[in-house]
């Protein structure tokens, strides 16, 4: 998974990068490479980043603790 995120954190600069050289050369024809970069970006490596953190995190037992501290402050009141 971390390659995978990887080589798509390098197709991002690629895309951008060859966006960038084509606004340069001729103008208004790199935005479409631009935002297909920003897209990927957006709704591939973003996503596939957060899972690949959270896989190994244990999110309930965390989320439990936090209820159990927030419920024990309310009781005090």
């Amino acid at each position: 998974m971390k390659y995978f995120i990887l080589a798509l954190l390098i197709l991002f600069f690629i895309l951008v990068g060859y966006g960038s050289y084509l606004n340069a050369e001729v103008a208004k024809s790199g935005d479409k490479w631009i935002g297909i970069g920003v897209l990927l970006i957006a709704f591939g490596i973003m996503p596939l980043f957060i899972a690949s953190r959270y896989k190994k995190s244990k999110l309930k037992e965390f989320l439990n603790n936090q209820l159990n501290k927030n419920s024990e402050k309310t009781e005090n009141q």
